[in-house]
């Protein structure tokens, strides 16, 4: 649990056989923050196959497993339209590349950027936030929650140290592009997916 590459390795054994590598973009997961109600770790795992939970091999590894859902009979992605609301859920590594180098952004207002910054890309807006004050110039905010901010540090087996620099992101956006949307629920937002990064997940608003 402390090791998201290795975290990532164990769930790949449910999707892949001992003999073969996992293949790429099979699924997604994301360590949610809150515990069960016996303060178990919960991991949220969406993929494009079924899992074989019982190919994961350590005896007691895992307590349960809640029945699958069809995310697109569930959320009747293929009638999602441009407008409609969906509350949603990210962990991603809100980043920059300069000199070559990735780095994460570690201020509120560059990681609200960041996010921003995707809309268009993935088919959706956040709600903006307007504040009047005095300063020659008011930088554009969007209404979403930034919380447990983190560094993700493992290890790969080839003994590469990794660190990544992650934040959760809740709010509530609205889709302006129906395909682009449907393509960033499948395949995910940013880097680090490997360590537990990129799932959106979504609920319509009601």
């Amino acid at each position: 649990m402390a090791d998201p590459y290795q975290l990532h390795s164990t769930l790949c054994r449910a999707f892949s056989t001992p003999d073969k590598k996992c293949p790429e973009n099979t699924f997604l997961w994301r360590l949610e923050p809150e515990a069960d109600p016996a303060g178990c770790p919960r991991i949220l795992v969406q993929s494009r196959v079924m899992a074989d939970w019982e190919a994961i091999g350590i005896d007691g590894w895992l307590l349960d497993a809640d029945a699958p859902i069809n995310l697109m009979e569930r959320l009747k992605l293929n009638e999602v339209r441009a407008g409609q609301r969906f509350r949603f859920r990210l962990r991603a590594n809100p980043s920059v590349t300069r000199n070559g180098k990735r780095q994460g952004l570690l201020h509120q207002e560059e990681q609200e950027h960041w996010l921003v910054r995707k809309e268009k890309l993935h088919g959706f807006s956040l709600p903006r936030i307007v504040s009047f004050d005095f300063s020659e110039s008011s930088p554009e905010r969007c209404d979403v929650q930034v919380s447990h901010e983190q560094m993700l540090s493992g290890k790969q087996h080839s003994g590469n140290a990794i660190r990544v620099y992650s934040v959760l992101f809740n709010g509530v956006l609205s889709v302006s592009d129906p395909d682009a949307f449907r393509v960033a629920i499948e395949s995910g937002i940013g880097h680090g997916k490997a360590l537990g990064l990129g799932l959106l997940s979504v609920v319509p608003v009601r």
